[in-house]
């Protein structure tokens, strides 16, 4: 009986699962495209070889570090469209585990489209690691949505990979963090469902 009740219970959270598919694509921008569709961790090692990043040293590491630190904190629709272009390079690769996006103007927009689902979004850096060209940076962020949880600030941790071309700008963006904790177990129908499961582990 109990195994029989379980059977159901996992039936109806796969349906409230599928169901609030319906309710994400609501909630962030562009969903359906040809990057969401691709293998972005096939992707992600296949860019890394085809581009090494560069070996920047001394004040320009430093004022790149600085700038992403500071675009990602200071997260407003006026910031992403006076700054996106300049830290990001026009080339620029990005996957936030929510989407894959390629190029700076691309970039530009989707965050546009995030800023425009949330009411607030803080940023705070704990640290950052370098090994070659390739930088980790630490973070914590608090995020207030529009369109559930109001008022309600969802904090989450994670870590973004970053490389940076010879000018000092992001050509690539890969952030490690727990989408489920930060975004989908607070979504309506959805939510239930990922609980549930966790619940079950």
């Amino acid at each position: 009986m109990g195994e029989y009740l379980f059977r159901e219970k996992m039936k109806i959270t796969l349906f409230r699962l599928l169901s609030g598919l319906a309710v994400i694509s609501g909630l962030l921008p562009g969903c359906a495209t040809r990057g969401d569709r691709e293998d972005p961790g096939r992707e992600y090692l296949a860019f890394l070889p085809q581009h090494p990043g560069a070996d920047l040293s001394g004040n320009k590491e430093k004022a790149a570090v600085a700038d992403f630190k500071k675009y990602l904190s200071a997260f407003t629709r006026e910031s992403v469209r006076r700054d996106t272009a300049r830290v990001y390079a026009p080339d620029a690769w990005l996957n936030d585990t929510l989407k894959t996006v390629r190029g700076s103007k691309a970039i530009e927009e989707y965050f546009l489209g995030s800023v425009a689902n949330t009411g607030e979004i803080k940023v705070v850096f704990t640290d950052v690691a370098r090994s070659g060209n390739d930088y980790y940076f630490r973070w914590v962020m608090d995020v207030k949505f529009k369109k559930f949880q109001r008022g309600k600030t969802i904090r989450t941790i994670g870590i973004t990979h970053v490389r940076f071309n010879r000018d000092g700008q992001v050509l690539l963006h890969q952030d490690y963090w727990d989408s489920a904790r930060g975004l989908f177990e607070y979504v309506p129908v959805i939510g239930g469902g990922i609980r549930f499961i966790k619940s079950r582990l």
